[in-house]
């Protein structure tokens, strides 16, 4: 680490970019405070000194952490200090290790942790890609081998034009919001949604972003200029060419014949068989000694595969390079549930189910930006069954909170407006059986769901997933991949849209040299395939449901004036909570006199919209009206009408003939009929009972 302190600032993109190191945090291996505009992030990095043996993985982990403290706020709850990791912290954790982790050798063994945590938060800038570039530079300024620097931009395009970084009102506006990271060579990683965007543009808009992601890495090579950093320096792997001969001689065959089994069990099973084998010839030869096979072996059946897709122009299942596997599907097959669909691509199926809520049911999130809400949830489920594995089960992972974000941004395009479709919507995919992208079987999954229950969506969305495989210059596009192609390949890039452009994205690229010309035939092709499955989707169901479940939630909508918002809530809540007492309906008022009245009993609905219709409503001269006697006066009664509203029944008004007592008629919580005689300018009500007396109580009744 740089222990002589360093600080650099450049004007990007509008606002003040800038790194500093040696100052903070000095014990660690590597350190930076990150600023853009007013948004501070201190990225830390420590590897241990000590190699962790027996690994053949890197061993890093990264953690964001958020301080309620950066945007000046106080944590909600009773303990009123930072928790578990909420679903921000945990998708940008991700954000930040998919682009660092595939540039850190794989043999650097030593436990490596980098922790980012936010100390401001500028409500216009996001904590998210300044962190992404903040964890570069601490590496690049530490002692740990890295092919870096690199920086992350977010890109929106409002009225045609992309901006790099955009504002929160800006974003509000945009027609798109990818985050980009990369290399001052190459794209590494992209993640984002955009409002059925079409691929030449996405291109675009990549390409806009590499060329803004040379900024912010020239910044970090200011930081480390004049400086002399030594890297770790890892040793050489010696390799003995009769071992990996005689591993190659004894299984390649074997392996070439087996990596073409369709079945991914079938095959599975083959190749760990052979790996046994393998090993058990392998020891048999150099019996005094351990000796293990395993990594020639992963690497001759990297090969293999490789070598099958690219020089022998076939799939380990058969497929043409375009292919899409088999899709089948069915909706409705869960009998309460609102909306259900099975969604089968392949070895690779999703059960989805689709809640329709009120907005009682709403997300609250406490962020830095604010207290939020939202009215539309997915959440993704990979149980290990799915797999044929054992795990023990504690929550969902990383990885399950990434794929249901990301199906989430794909369909959170198409939804309808609040104002037309007044419900929360939660869609929960269960993954069945998975060999290949589980997360665009979501997408699928969800829009059937959605159709099943009644949504008005605007399009159905689908989704696929892209491989790359590349050697030299020669490279291959794979759609819809299968789990192993995309562990062996070079590429996995998750595109989502409609039938008119993209909705979501997601692509992590382990190789350099992604050209232009491979990102447009990868999307092209992606289209091409999205639109096959998009039209077998349409096979199955095509249009929402004329109407939600039985067992939903209905809500109906009315709007009242905004000066009668207080006649319908009542003091203190207390008309409000009397119309949910007699007709069991929930009920929700905005400022707006917007009336959401939701109860699967669409009677109890319109029960409740008579009750506040009378509320509402202009009492009329001459008109009758069902009331209850509230109070006994000398000189009358106090009727309280159905409408909560108030008004006066003299004793002279309560019969033809005349009454001595007011008692001699009525008793408190007496129910009648009354007649409106008159409204004074004052808002009091005169009312007469023995003007109603020849209508029949029954008919006023709910």
């Amino acid at each position: 680490m740089i222990n002589q302190p360093k600080k650099v600032e450049a004007q990007l993109f509008g606002t003040t970019f800038g790194l500093e190191t040696g100052k903070l945090a000095k014990q660690t291996s590597g350190s930076v405070l990150a600023r853009y505009g007013d948004t501070v992030v201190l990225a830390t990095l420590v590897a241990a000194k000590d190699k962790t043996e027996g690994e053949d993985f890197l061993p890093l982990t990264v953690n964001y952490q958020e301080k309620s403290a950066a945007a000046g706020k106080i944590p909600g709850g009773f303990f009123k200090r930072e928790g578990r990791p909420n679903e921000k912290e945990v998708l940008t954790s991700r954000l930040i290790d998919r682009p660092i982790r595939p540039l850190i050798p794989k043999d650097f063994t030593y436990q490596t942790q980098i922790i980012i945590t936010v100390f401001s938060a500028d409500a216009d800038y996001d904590p998210d890609v300044l962190s992404v570039t903040a964890a570069s530079a601490a590496l690049t300024v530490s002692d740990v081998p890295f092919a870096g620097p690199i920086a992350a931009v977010r890109v929106g395009r409002v009225g045609g034009e992309f901006i790099c970084n955009p504002i929160k009102s800006q974003i509000e506006e945009s027609d798109m919001n990818i985050v980009v990271a990369g290399t001052k060579e190459a794209i590494v990683m992209v993640e984002g949604g955009t409002k059925e965007v079409s691929e030449s543009d996405i291109v675009d808009a990549l390409m806009f972003a590499h060329e803004s992601i040379q900024e912010f890495i020239k910044v970090q090579e200011d930081l480390v200029s004049g400086f002399n950093i030594e890297k770790r320096v890892l040793d050489p792997v010696e390799e003995d060419e009769d071992f990996k001969n005689e591993v190659i001689s004894f299984a390649e065959d074997k392996l070439k014949e087996t990596i073409t089994i369709s079945s991914k069990t079938e095959r599975n099973d083959q190749i760990k068989k052979i790996r046994s084998e393998t090993q058990e010839h392998i020891s048999s030869l150099y019996p005094d000694t351990e000796v293990d096979a395993s990594k020639v072996f992963e690497k001759l059946l990297k090969e293999s595969v490789r070598g099958l897709i690219v020089n022998d122009k076939k799939r380990l299942d058969g497929r043409g390079y375009t292919d899409v596997r088999a899709i089948s599907g069915e909706v409705g097959f869960l009998p309460r549930v609102h909306g259900s669909s099975v969604f089968t691509r392949g070895e690779t199926q999703a059960a989805v189910t689709a809640t329709l809520g009120t907005k009682y049911d709403e997300q609250r999130i406490d962020s830095l930006e604010g207290d939020v809400t939202k009215t539309f949830m997915l959440h993704y489920n990979f149980p290990p069954y799915s797999v044929g594995e054992t795990s023990f089960r504690l929550g969902p992972g990383r990885r399950e909170i990434g794929h249901g974000a990301l199906a989430e941004r794909a369909l959170s395009v198409v939804l309808p407006k609040r104002e037309d479709f007044p419900y929360t919507l939660r869609i929960v995919s269960e993954v069945l059986e998975s060999n290949g992208s589980s997360s665009m079987a979501t997408v699928c999954g969800g829009t059937l769901s959605m159709l099943d229950a009644g949504v008005p969506i605007s399009a159905p969305v689908g989704g696929i997933a892209m491989g790359l495989i590349k050697e030299g210059d020669d490279f291959v596009i794979l759609s819809d991949i299968l789990g192993d192609e995309d562990h062996l390949g070079d590429m996995d890039f998750k595109v989502a849209g409609t039938t008119n452009g993209v909705t979501a994205l997601q692509m992590d690229i382990k190789v350099a040299g992604v050209t232009r010309e491979i990102l447009t035939k990868a999307l092209d092709q992606a289209k091409d395939g999205r639109i096959h499955i998009l039209s077998e989707m349409d096979k199955i169901l095509s249009t929402p449901r004329e109407d939600i479940s039985e067992y939903a939630p209905r809500i109906v909508t009315m709007q009242v004036e905004q000066s009668k918002i207080k006649d319908v809530i009542g003091s203190g809540g207390k008309t409000i909570k009397k119309i949910v007492e007699i007709t069991g309906v929930q009920i929700d008022i905005d400022d707006s006199g917007t009336v959401n009245i939701a109860s699967p009993d669409r009677d109890a609905c319109n029960q409740a919209i008579k009750i506040i219709e009378g509320i509402v409503e202009e009492m009329e001269v001459g008109k009758v009206y069902l009331g209850t006697v509230k109070r006994i006066l000398d000189f009358g009664a106090i009727v309280e009408l159905a409408n909560g509203k108030d008004g006066l029944v003299h004793i002279s008004e309560l019969e033809p003939k005349r009454v001595e007592k007011v008692t001699d008629i009525l008793q408190e919580n007496d129910e009648l009929l009354v007649k409106c005689i008159e409204k004074g300018h004052d808002g009091k009500i005169r009312l007469s009972r023995k003007q109603a007396l020849d209508e029949n109580i029954e008919d006023y009744r709910g």
